[in-house]
């Protein structure tokens, strides 16, 4: 899991995979956090995006580094409601104290479960990492 942490915030950006009815959406995310041995997303749950975790918690993520390489982890996406879990995430990243405060009432932490990680590149052969 750290690897994937790692993996994700090296590239600064990945892109966020949901469903809304029978529709993917995809749109770019910059927030992951470690917490409590798990994988943490935020977002606000003003979102259309945090409806449609909520209303199926299957995700998937992909990024891409400058060396060629990519990661796609599919997971499912569980929200934790406590104050502490939203506070270390706007900790890691002071610039959403802007837009969020963890007792804001807007502001969301999900963790990945039952995630599979795959590392790929054009030079390697694919390896899996689950969590």
């Amino acid at each position: 899991m750290k690897e994937v942490y790692q993996y994700l915030k090296d590239c600064g950006t990945y892109y966020l995979a949901t469903i809304d009815g029978d529709q993917a959406r995809v749109r770019p995310f910059g927030t992951i956090d470690e917490f409590e041995g798990k994988l943490y997303i935020q977002t606000g749950n003003v979102k259309n995006v945090f409806a449609q975790m909520q209303a199926n918690p299957k995700i998937e993520i992909t990024a891409m580094k400058n060396d060629g390489s990519w990661i796609r982890v599919a997971a499912t996406a569980v929200r934790d409601d406590r104050v502490e879990a939203r506070e270390h995430m706007l900790d890691a990243y002071p610039s959403l104290k802007g837009l969020y405060a963890a007792d804001d009432g807007n502001c969301e932490v999900l963790y990945l479960k039952d995630a599979t990680a795959v590392f790929s590149s054009f030079t390697a052969e694919p390896r899996t990492v689950t969590f």
